[in-house]
C-alpha cells in the first residue's frame, strides 16, 4: 500500500532530521512536524483512517501508531543526548569567550524625538514649562479665548470628567495651550518657553488619528515680537531637526487664541520639495498652527491688553516622529508592540 510505504519512510526521515537538530527548539519543531495535533503528518493519517476501507484500516491504523511511537522515541533520545552535551559543556568555563551582552532598556521613539526637540529649543534659549493633564475648563477653553459655542467643547472632542457638587467641571486637556496661561500668570515678559505634553481628544482612531497623543508648543512674549520672529524660530528649528535646509510657508488660518492666525507648512523633507506621494506632489507638508497671541489671552493671564506682543505655535509630536522614521500608522506608538519599539535601540 502506498500510504504504508510513506509512513515507513517517515521513520528514516525523522531519524535523519533528529540527528541534524542542534537545539531543543529544533526538536520541538520536528515533533510538531510529525506528531503535531493540528497538522502533524501522522496525525493527519490517523484522522483520515475513517475514509479507508475496512481491510485498509486494519493495516494502516496499527502501523501508524507504531511509527508514531518510534518517531517519538527517536526525538526523545536525541533530546536526551543534547541535554547531556549541554550539561557537560557547562562544567568548564572558557574565560577567553566574549561575555554575553546584557539586554538593557531603551528610550521610546517619542521620548527620543521629544529630547531632540527640547535640545534644539534650549540651545536657542527657551525655557521648558509643564502643566496638569487634568485641566479646568477655564484654562483649557475660557482663558485661551475659546467661546462657549465652539465645537471643541462638545463631547466629540473633549473627555469631560464628572464634577463633584459645588465644583467646576474638569476635563482631560485637549491642548497644551492651557499651560501658556498658567506660565504667564507667574512670569513677566520678556520670555520664551516651550510646552511639551500629552493631550486627549474624544475621537475615533485610525492610521493618522489617536485619542491620546502629544503636542509641542512654543511661546515668545515681549515688547516688539512679530510674525518675522515666529517664522525665523520655526525655520531654524525644522532645519536643525531634519538636519537640512527647510523652507517655511505661512497660510491664513483661524485659531481662537491667536490673531492673526495661520497654518504653517514646511518644504517636503522626503523629496526636497520636488513632489512625491508623501506631499501629494505639492512639495509642501502641513505641520501645525501658529499666530500672534490674542490680546484676550494676555488679559486672562493678568497682563494689560495692548502692552505686549507674542507668538505661539505648535505641532503634533507623533506627526514629526512619523516623518523622521517613515512610520505610516500613529497607533504603533502606543500599541506596546515590542517588535516596533525594539527597532529604536
Amino acid at each position: 500500500m502506498e500510504i504504508i510505504t510513506k509512513i515507513n519512510q517517515w521513520i528514516s526521515d525523522a531519524k535523519s532530521d533528529a540527528q541534524e537538530a542542534r537545539s531543543e527548539a529544533e526538536l520541538f519543531d520536528l515533533e510538531k512536524k510529525y506528531l503535531g495535533r493540528k497538522n502533524g503528518l501522522l496525525t493527519n493519517v490517523l484522522k483520515s483512517i475513517k475514509e479507508l476501507s475496512d481491510s485498509e484500516k486494519k493495516v494502516v491504523g496499527p502501523r501508524a501508531n507504531e511509527v508514531k511511537k518510534e518517531i517519538l522515541t527517536i526525538i526523545n533520545n536525541q533530546r536526551k543526548q543534547l541535554q547531556e552535551k549541554q550539561s557537560q559543556s557547562t562544567k568548564t568555563i572558557d574565560v577567553t569567550l566574549p561575555g554575553k551582552k546584557i539586554v538593557s532598556g531603551h528610550l521610546h521613539p517619542l521620548t527620543i524625538v521629544q529630547n531632540d526637540i527640547v535640545d534644539i529649543f534650549t540651545r536657542m534659549g527657551f525655557d521648558i514649562a509643564d502643566g496638569p493633564e487634568v485641566e479646568s475648563e477655564w484654562y483649557n477653553f475660557d482663558a485661551v479665548n475659546v467661546p462657549d459655542n465652539h465645537p471643541g467643547r462638545d463631547m466629540q472632542d473633549t473627555f469631560w470628567l464628572r464634577a463633584e457638587k459645588g465644583k467646576k467641571q474638569s476635563l482631560l486637556r485637549t491642548q497644551t495651550s492651557a499651560v501658556q496661561v498658567r506660565y504667564m500668570e507667574k512670569h513677566t515678559p520678556p520670555f520664551h518657553v516651550i510646552v511639551p505634553g500629552r493631550i486627549f481628544r474624544h475621537e475615533a482612531t485610525d492610521a493618522s488619528h489617536e485619542h491620546t497623543f502629544h503636542q509641542f508648543e512654543a511661546l515668545m512674549v515681549g515688547n516688539d515680537i512679530s510674525v518675522a520672529n515666529c517664522k525665523h524660530v520655526v525655520s531654524v528649528f525644522f532645519s536643525q531637526f531634519f538636519k537640512k535646509d527647510v523652507e517655511i510657508r505661512l497660510r491664513p488660518g483661524f485659531f481662537p487664541f491667536v490673531e492673526p492666525g495661520f497654518e504653517f507648512d514646511i518644504s517636503c523633507t522626503v523629496c526636497d520639495a520636488k513632489g512625491c506621494s508623501v506631499c501629494k506632489q505639492a512639495g509642501w507638508l502641513e505641520i501645525g498652527g501658529a499666530g500672534m497671541v490674542h490680546q484676550n489671552v494676555f488679559g486672562a493671564s493678568g497682563y494689560e491688553k495692548g502692552k505686549y506682543q507674542g507668538f505661539a505655535w505648535g505641532f503634533g509630536l507623533e506627526r514629526l516622529a512619523m516623518m523622521k522614521y517613515n512610520i505610516d500608522d500613529v497607533r504603533l506608538f502606543h500599541s506596546g508592540d515590542l517588535r516596533f519599539i525594539n527597532q529604536f535601540r
